[in-house]
């Protein structure tokens, strides 16, 4: 086990903020909601013809940049994407 000294900085830094309850609890809740973002992401609208969109995408390249911007999520055109979706562009 490395002594406190000779650990590198930013894991140190990590343990710190680890040892820190309030802080603890507000990366951990961070890292809850980004992964429940994540999950949302990849759950895609019902009602959504998936075909009829990948081909609007291939026709249209200014959707394909939109789609861009959205980080690949409007292409499945997800839940997480269209709540989020207005506030990127």
């Amino acid at each position: 086990m490395l002594s406190r000294q000779t650990r590198p900085k930013l894991l140190q830094a990590m343990i710190d903020a680890f040892n820190l309850p309030d802080l603890r609890r507000r990366i951990l809740l961070t890292i809850g909601i980004l992964v429940i973002f994540r999950f949302v992401a990849h759950v895609p609208l019902p009602g959504v013809d998936l075909d009829a969109l990948q081909q609007l995408f291939e026709r249209m390249p200014i959707f394909g940049m939109l789609d861009m911007f959205s980080g690949g999520a409007m292409r499945n055109f997800s839940v997480a994407a269209m709540g989020v979706y207005p506030y990127i562009t």
